[in-house]
């Protein structure tokens, strides 16, 4: 069994979303651990604020399964993906962690590369795993957090029931 970590953001009809997300992810996977919600402006295109959080779960399926789950809670929740992923979004799960796993394979990359690059990413992972270590540079969680620009990405902390 693998401790997974997922992504989710959503910048249009946020907290809707956000909260049936939450439900599939239940469903799918059963109890989950949750970060604070964070808002943060749209990077790379203009768009509305993005409400971003991070979950943790157990699994035993693999990750191209896990991953495939993912993409068809997307779907159901009328997300659309285009050839560029700079737009805006009902919905948004990127498969962060499986375990400690390091792969490039079949188009999934683990760890995924935001984690180290995007303070929307980081920071709630960091709030629900601070004590893990990065899979390939082997810096717990809370420290590269610690170390990041917090300037460069602000993030707002929001009420959100969940």
């Amino acid at each position: 069994m693998a401790r997974v970590y997922v992504s989710i953001g959503s910048n249009i009809d946020r907290q809707s979303n956000i909260r049936s997300a939450l439900a599939a992810l239940r469903e799918s996977f059963g109890q989950l651990t949750i970060s604070p919600v964070y808002e943060s402006k749209a990077v790379g295109f203009a768009g509305d604020d993005f409400y971003n959080l991070t979950v943790g779960f157990d699994s035993t399926l693999d990750p191209l399964a896990i991953n495939h789950v993912l993409r068809d809670i997307e779907h159901r929740h009328g997300r659309v993906r285009g050839d560029s992923g700079w737009t805006s979004r009902t919905l948004d799960l990127d498969l962060l962690l499986y375990g400690q796993l390091i792969s490039d394979s079949h188009g999934l990359m683990l760890p995924r590369g935001e984690i180290i690059k995007y303070a929307f990413v980081l920071c709630p992972l960091a709030e629900i795993a601070g004590e893990e270590h990065h899979p390939v540079s082997g810096v717990r969680y809370s420290d590269l957090w610690a170390a990041f620009d917090k300037e460069a990405q602000q993030l707002w902390r929001v009420d959100f029931e969940g």
